[in-house]
């Protein structure tokens, strides 16, 4: 069907109130620039590339080759913004025959007139359905993965100690919201984690890892995806 002026008006309008701006990246697929913040949602040079780069091989296949009988992950996402890293996930629990429980935070969930104009080339299929999901609700979305959002702040979430395998920290970056970032937020990241839990993120930044160092996880500075220099895994080792 082709969508008619009005519905191509109403999408614009929700782009613009909402601060954003829809962007193709570099491979192809989707991604959103916070005009608010100047920040985009994923790197220009390609969204799918680096989430599967970041997310994908350095986490879940990581994880996956340290303990290949492990057959249920626990992951907990900060940031479910455009969904991609969820579909991933979806993918990639499908793939590896593995049950995955994803849960995620977002504070600004994206409305319906936005997240359907995106394009994630064949991981597309189920993403209206993740993010028509309800809110603080567990779905099945298949037989392996099971999807909860939790429409909350990092630091209003309540956690739960030595509950999950691998964190996705996702946020937008340290210099567009600082909060996040907080020595805080990453002490309670380390908490939740089970002892031998991997956090994955793009962001390098200096001050970032002498924090996550502090708090007591292990990291490693890693090649970054689409050309960036660097990425952060960090792990619980204790």
């Amino acid at each position: 069907m082709i969508p008619s002026n009005a519905e191509n008006n109403d999408k614009k309008a929700s782009l613009k109130s909402s601060n954003l701006e829809l962007i193709t990246t570099g491979d192809g697929s989707s991604s959103l620039l916070n005009t608010e913040l100047n920040d985009f949602y994923h790197s220009t040079k390609g969204a799918i590339g680096e989430s599967l780069h970041v997310y994908i091989e350095q986490g879940l296949d990581y994880f996956i080759k340290r303990d290949p009988s492990c057959k249920h992950i626990k992951i907990l996402e900060i940031g479910f913004g455009t969904g991609l890293n969820a579909l991933l996930a979806l993918h990639w629990a499908q793939d590896n025959s593995c049950l995955v429980d994803y849960e995620s935070l977002e504070t600004h969930p994206l409305p319906a007139a936005i997240y359907t104009q995106l394009q994630f080339k064949n991981w597309s299929k189920n993403l209206a359905k993740i993010h028509q999901c309800e809110w603080g609700v567990t779905h099945s979305i298949n037989e392996v993965f099971k999807l909860t959002k939790h429409r909350a702040s990092l630091e209003k979430f309540k956690q739960i100690a030595s509950h999950y395998d691998i964190i996705f920290f996702d946020a937008f970056s340290p210099s567009k919201q600082p909060d996040i970032w907080y020595q805080s937020n990453l002490k309670k990241c380390f908490t939740s984690l089970k002892k031998n839990g991997v956090l994955v993120t793009y962001c390098a930044q200096g001050q970032f890892k002498r924090d996550l160092i502090e708090v007591g996880f292990e990291i490693e500075t890693l090649p970054g995806a689409m050309g960036k220099w660097e990425m952060v895994r960090a792990q619980k080792v204790t």
